[in-house]
């Protein structure tokens, strides 16, 4: 088993890492192989609509999205972390996932999916609604936990001592662990579910 983890913060060693660090445990405890991957620092910009992934089989902008795709091909489960801003995700995180679902072809369905998110005080609700859209568009299921998957500090470090969060992360880590070892399971006895040729309504002609 194989998990990729996004983290959307900026800072290295912030609150958003620690929530990540939590997780990480429970995920080698059990034999699941992490790979944390962090975006905020980076230099991303956001999807421009050209159509150019459809011919190039990648994002035609060469950065972290080329990076991630072949890793998200080849995990089990994605975890996505975000720290909150203006009660939505950093900027770049959603620049990084936009282009990375739209230009990453391979089937995505029955992937473990599970959003993480972090502040100081507001918005996680609303920024783990936002980061959860991105997996029930691609035939992902949601790892769900004891609470919503969010964990709270200001300063650098101060993540550490919301117990509450940190073990919030404990309990959707193990969770995970057990929808994908159980879709695997499934796979194996059923396969994926059946398919239908995608059917798109336009409302304005």
């Amino acid at each position: 088993m194989k998990v990729l983890m996004i983290n959307g913060s900026p800072r290295k060693d912030g609150n958003t890492s620690i929530a990540l660090e939590e997780m990480r445990k429970v995920f080698e405890a059990a034999g699941v192989e992490t790979d944390i991957v962090r975006v905020g620092n980076q230099d991303v910009r956001g999807c421009i609509a050209c159509g150019r992934c459809g011919e190039l089989g990648k994002c035609v902008f060469d950065d972290v999205v080329n990076e991630l795709a072949p890793k998200f091909e080849a995990a089990d489960g994605l975890v996505i972390a975000s720290p909150v801003y203006y009660a939505s995700a950093n900027a770049t995180l959603i620049a990084v996932l936009d282009r990375l679902f739209y230009s990453s072809h391979f089937d995505k369905t029955m992937k473990a999916g599970a959003s993480v998110v972090c502040a100081r005080r507001g918005g996680c609700s609303a920024t783990f609604d936002e980061l959860n859209k991105y997996f029930t568009i691609s035939n992902m299921p949601i790892a769900s936990s004891q609470y919503w998957n969010s964990i709270h500090g200001r300063v650098q470090g101060e993540a550490d001592m919301d117990e509450e969060g940190k073990q919030t992360m404990r309990v959707l880590a193990r969770n995970m662990t057990f929808l994908m070892k159980s879709i695997a399971l499934g796979k194996e006895a059923f396969g994926l579910p059946e398919t239908e040729e995608h059917v798109a309504t336009h409302f304005i002609r």
